[in-house]
């Protein structure tokens, strides 16, 4: 540990013997330690800020005011403030009591300078990982509106969070493209909740979830008799949906003959129930998401192109969460938060080492993925059986770099099919290198055509 580690945080040391105050403040000092020193609990005390960024290290023996007394004021004031009591010979009791107080640590006479440096940063790098979450915690409790509901810092986030607030009031319809996991319903969800539509429903379907059996009556409905087992009417999604907003998840797996009639609904704003010959007319907005390309399914003849320009009118890509990793510390606290209020367990905090961890990750599924991590945090089970590989030790600075260029490498031949040379030129770099990356991370084109 470097002794930058602990910048801006102090120890603030009470010590009433002059001598060994100065003696442990230079030891400390000399370990890269910034040192507040008093000779009294109540002097400490007036230097006791809120959220003070650092901890308290304090003889028990004082005049007037004890350690142990100054113990009680401090951790009323702040439960997660580290204090380090120093006894004398045969006052270990004493201190097992006061640790059982809440008391981080003790000392006792006569110590080691080492020993005193130790247990200070030890102190110092919890009080640091308090301060650091509570900050996080914060930054999330003033987020209100889009912020809210869209977590990140990110350049790219942020130019979401804009387009969805441009698009949200606007009558067209939108198409959503990104990755599994990169949150398409809640960017199709905000879309809805902050337009005029906003009282009328949200309806949501799973194109590749839907037997094709039943996905006709499901999207149109169906009138009593239409067909065996249609006992009685059925009022179709599109039908429901008027008012509001349609969600069409996964729209890429729709089956081709149903798109042509959805293009035509689409159109005519107009839906027709199975065994009727009424139409009935419907105002809806109609999001669209998928995580294929659309544009090249319809050059292979699988997904109608009239349908994607009849949809295209706007469009909104999510980034992955892989190309906006300084959005992970916050994103995790969020999901901590949520998981915690949820199953009703302490949002305990979130160390260094996990966080370096995570950002180390691949994240192939995304924010869901984080989410799932985020739960399992809480609910203890990230442990070295459990957690993903990546998770189980903090990640080398090589290794996070080396995640980073196979996340983008895959990034661009997923963009272009699997196509080596149109990847390498959108990476601006020589077909030849990009061939030893593909070799050396064994990354297989053919997988991303």
């Amino acid at each position: 540990m470097h002794d930058n580690d602990f910048e801006g945080m102090h120890v603030l040391f009470v010590e009433d013997d002059a001598v060994v105050r100065k003696g442990a403040q230079q030891a400390l000092e000399l370990a890269g330690l910034c040192v507040i020193a008093c000779a009294t609990a109540e002097e400490a005390l007036t230097r006791l800020t809120p959220e003070f960024p650092g901890i308290v290290l304090s003889d028990v023996k004082l005049p007037g005011m004890d350690g142990l007394k100054l113990l009680e004021i401090a951790i009323a004031r702040d439960a997660q403030l580290p204090v380090i009591l120093v006894t004398g010979h045969g006052g270990v009791a004493m201190a097992v009591g006061a640790m059982r107080q809440g008391a981080y640590d003790f000392i006792e006479k006569p110590f080691t300078a080492d020993l005193l440096v130790e247990v200070c940063r030890r102190a110092l790098d919890k009080r640091r990982l308090v301060l650091e979450n509570m900050q996080l915690r914060r930054q999330l409790e003033q987020r209100e509106g889009i912020e809210a509901r869209i977590v990140g810092r990110s350049g790219a986030m942020a130019k979401v969070r804009q387009t969805i607030l441009n698009l949200a009031p606007k009558s067209a319809d939108v198409i959503i493209l990104g990755e599994t996991g990169t949150g398409k319903e809640l960017v199709a969800r905000c879309l809805h909740d902050f337009s005029e539509r906003r009282e009328r429903p949200f309806v949501a379907i799973n194109c590749g979830a839907l037997p094709e059996a039943i996905f006709e009556s499901e999207l149109f409905g169906h009138e009593e008799g239409a067909f065996t087992g249609a006992q009685r009417q059925r009022i179709g999604k599109i039908e429901y949906a008027n008012g509001g907003t349609l969600f069409l998840d996964e729209i890429e797996s729709m089956p081709l003959a149903l798109q042509v009639k959805l293009l035509r609904v689409l159109q005519e704003r107009q839906v027709e129930r199975l065994g009727s010959n009424k139409l009935i007319s419907v105002n809806f907005r109609v999001i669209a998401a998928a995580k294929e390309d659309l544009m090249l399914l319809a050059e292979q003849g699988k997904f109608r192109a009239d349908l994607y320009y009849r949809l295209n009118v706007a469009s909104l890509t999510l980034p992955a969460l892989r190309s906006r990793r300084e959005d992970i510390p916050l994103l995790f606290e969020f999901f901590v938060l949520q998981a915690a209020k949820r199953y009703g367990q302490p949002a305990a905090l979130v160390s260094g080492e996990l966080l370096h961890a995570l950002m180390a990750q691949r994240w192939s599924g995304n924010v869901r993925e984080l989410h799932n991590i985020a739960d399992r945090f809480v609910l203890g089970l990230l442990d070295d059986t459990l957690a993903p590989s990546g998770l189980r030790r903090e990640a080398s600075l090589a290794e996070q770099v080396d995640a980073f260029e196979r996340a983008i490498i895959e990034d661009g031949l997923r963009r272009h099919g699997g196509n080596v040379g149109a990847a390498a030129e959108s990476l601006n770099i020589p077909k030849k290198t990009l061939y030893d990356k593909l070799k050396r991370f064994d990354i297989s084109s053919e997988q991303f055509r």
